[in-house]
């Protein structure tokens, strides 16, 4: 029995968690964030190379085409992970330790929360692909690319926005420490509302400037 209760420890607040036959974390967290970064940072190396390669590619197009790989393939991989693992806290593999590990700063995934689940699975389904898309867009120069990019940018907002809002309703208490709470919580998503925002904006002004040419070119016409 004594075993029993030692294997259903958990590092998560609150602490009356029930998260039966929960393993512990068994990778050191350098390991974990290390090959998340690494390989983040090998895919956008990629695609920066890559986009270089291109007719007429500015700087910002070749940072927006990296940033859409980046996030696109984080929410299939890493947040479909999540979303079709409702047990994850039981098993030892890599991406489990992510969601272990980043669940010290909010415990509702380990928990499997509703308004969690949701957001994240449309997260991955929808936004996931579409940021891939974007990729394809901004490459091929596509009519669609900029509607599409601010889609998905106003789509990142709304996500991260109720992510915040939820945690506020129920009590915002699902952090172990301060640490976890401001380093996982609060920094790590603030990218995703930041980004989305500046590239929503040029989105915006980039249509408005399209629509204004077309209103222009129509009032010419005699």
């Amino acid at each position: 029995m004594a075993g029993e209760s030692e294997a259903a420890r958990h590092p998560y607040a609150p602490t009356d968690l029930e998260l039966p036959g929960y393993v512990p974390i068994s990778l050191p967290l350098t390991t974990i964030l290390g090959v998340y970064l690494l390989s983040s940072l090998f895919i956008t190396l990629l695609l920066w190379t890559l986009s270089g390669r291109l007719p007429k590619k500015t700087k910002i197009e070749r940072l927006l085409m990296c940033w859409w790989i980046f996030t696109g393939l984080t929410h299939i991989v890493l947040e479909g992970y999540f979303v079709f693992s409702p047990e994850f806290y039981k098993d030892s593999s890599y991406l489990a330790e992510v969601w272990k590990e980043y669940s010290k700063g909010d415990s509702r995934y380990a928990t499997r929360d509703s308004a969690i689940v949701s957001l994240e699975g449309l997260t991955a389904v929808l936004e996931g692909p579409a940021c891939i898309l974007a990729v394809y867009a901004i490459a091929t120069d596509k009519s669609y690319s900029y509607i599409l990019q601010f889609a998905i940018s106003l789509g990142q907002l709304y996500g991260t926005f109720m992510y915040y809002i939820t945690a506020l309703l129920d009590g915002d208490n699902f952090s172990s420490s301060p640490i976890y709470y401001y380093l996982y919580y609060v920094l790590l998503n603030s990218f995703w509302i930041l980004i989305p925002s500046l590239i929503a904006i040029r989105c915006w002004k980039k249509i408005c400037i399209a629509m204004s040419s077309e209103s222009h070119k129509k009032t010419k016409v005699p």
